[in-house]
């Protein structure tokens, strides 16, 4: 009776999503975890603390270069997410080694914010990049140069504390990473000889894009999840990065188990697909982007099917990130996927 009640507010659009995403996880899995909201509180509060800490440095180097004694820098990122979630996961695991997993955390968290400005840069996005200053495009540019260089210096210092192996997989992970965008001006060339109704090209979206395999297994993944629509370009995407994360923790021995680090990697290549793709379809469309969202509206039958496509291939990875989080027993991380869930609008796409 309960959960049915809490399915019921789960679906009441008067709750803030947050709550929502609470009851709807006690709802779907049978677990409502009060203490859950406090570790959520502990680890926010930490990790915005690091994120301080490294912007310390970013505000000095800004303020040296423009010749202020003082100046306030943020930046805009949803990629902390998950370092979050695995250092709660840590704290309630293993209490014993909340140290060395605040270290780790801390390196995860700086090198997740030097990854994201670096694409920032290289898309000569600088918008995310605020200043209590008047700046104009090319302050901007001159600002989004210090932040990304003073974070890359800072996790290079880092990596000397850990074991080589840790280096090693963040190198794989942004190798890996690079390569998947140094495909992007074919997937664009796909997609443009598709929308000209190229037969062609929209078969090989289908066999490399959507159901793409891979040449080196991810040993993580199940042979069934590995099937999944898009999973070996998603992964490639976004998922790799998450899933080289939580190698760095195991490489320096503590103890993220195999189910959580799958739930993990599921829930973020199905907020990827869910929140951001389905967000940026008529920009992506315009700009000749592929995403699993636009090659759906290429590949389905009409708008109808293909938006019920997204929603189910968006669930499908979603649900199943769930049932691994219940599985770990991180209550944070099925609460979080249920929010992602339920932060997902398909009503702005055709169909």
């Amino acid at each position: 009776m309960l959960r049915r009640g809490a399915g019921w507010l789960a679906r009441r659009g008067t709750l803030p999503t947050s709550a929502r995403a609470v009851f709807g996880y006690y709802a779907h899995s049978g677990v409502f975890d009060a203490g859950s909201l406090r570790l959520k509180r502990r680890v926010d509060a930490r990790v915005d603390g690091m994120v301080r800490e490294a912007f310390a440095d970013v505000e000095e180097a800004i303020a040296e270069e423009f010749g202020y004694g003082y100046v306030s820098f943020s930046y805009d990122t949803k990629l902390l997410l998950p370092a979050k979630l695995t250092l709660g996961y840590l704290y309630r695991h293993a209490p014993d080694a909340d140290h060395r997993a605040e270290e780790l955390t801390q390196l995860a968290v700086e090198a997740l914010l030097d990854g994201d400005m670096r694409d920032a840069r290289n898309d000569e996005e600088f918008d995310d990049f605020e200043v209590d200053f008047e700046a104009d495009r090319e302050d901007r540019r001159l600002v989004a140069e210090i932040a990304q260089e003073v974070l890359q210096a800072r996790v290079e210092a880092q990596f000397v504390d850990h074991a080589p192996a840790v280096r090693e997989t963040y190198d794989w992970a942004v190798e890996r990473s690079e390569r998947h965008q140094d495909e992007d001006p074919r997937f664009r060339a796909l997609m443009e000889r598709a929308q000209d109704g190229d037969d062609d090209a929209l078969a090989e979206i289908r066999e490399a894009y959507k159901f793409a395999t891979f040449d080196e297994q991810p040993r993580l993944f199940t042979t069934e999840e590995r099937a999944l629509p898009y999973f070996k370009t998603q992964y490639d995407r976004v998922g790799v990065i998450y899933d080289a994360m939580l190698q760095m923790y195991q490489h320096a021995e503590l103890p993220v188990g195999t189910t959580f680090h799958r739930s993990i990697v599921l829930a973020i290549v199905g907020a990827q697909l869910w929140l951001d793709d389905v967000d940026d379809y008529h920009d992506d469309l315009r700009e000749g982007q592929l995403t699993p969202v636009t090659a759906e509206y290429l590949l389905a039958a009409d708008d109808a099917a293909a938006r019920r496509a997204v929603v189910e291939i968006s669930d499908s990875y979603l649900s199943r990130a769930k049932r691994q989080a219940a599985a770990a027993d991180s209550t944070l991380t099925g609460i979080a996927t249920e929010y992602i869930l339920r932060n997902g609008d398909p009503t702005v796409l055709p169909g």
